[in-house]
């Protein structure tokens, strides 16, 4: 569905079909196509029915209407969505630090975020670090078990 034509099925859904709860939002990133997928999840309690309503946005400049309106909890989902994959809602006022105190790097929820870069810098290069262990290895040092061969290359054993 054209990201334009979102809030006017939601709306046409709430008020015309009774579906009054909004259940979640959320994002996938789907870098490969180049666009983000955001999906709407509706339910309507009288009969126990969930809708789903899709769109794909361009991942470059990402930007899809502001629904805060609708129901109070879209505030909550829009402000996630913007801080962890970028995604601007245009007249969305929320603070912009929602979950990230001082965020520095792209939105850490899209697909070209290094996470195991971002790991090595922020927590195992740190001065102090240098002999911390990684949850793995404590775990493997107190109970003695051993560690599983795929996970060996995560290891600095």
């Amino acid at each position: 569905m054209h990201k334009k034509q979102v809030a006017p099925v939601l709306l046409y859904l709430k008020n015309q079909w009774g579906f009054i709860h909004l259940d979640h939002v959320s994002c996938v990133d789907w870098i490969e196509e180049n666009v983000f997928e955001l999906v709407y999840i509706v339910y309507r309690p009288q009969d126990q029915l969930t809708v789903l309503v899709k769109t794909k946005i361009h991942r470059e400049h990402p930007e899809m209407e502001n629904m805060e309106g609708f129901w109070p909890h879209m505030r909550t989902y829009q402000r996630e969505i913007r801080e962890m994959f970028g995604i601007e809602f245009p007249g969305f006022e929320a603070p912009r630090e929602f979950i990230l105190e001082g965020w520095e790097e792209i939105p850490p929820m899209r697909r070209d975020f290094d996470t195991r870069g971002y790991v090595k810098r922020t927590y195992t290069t740190r001065p102090g670090r240098e002999d911390a262990w990684s949850v793995r290895e404590y775990i493997t040092r107190r109970t003695g078990e051993k560690l599983p061969d795929f996970a060996r290359k995560y290891s600095r054993d």
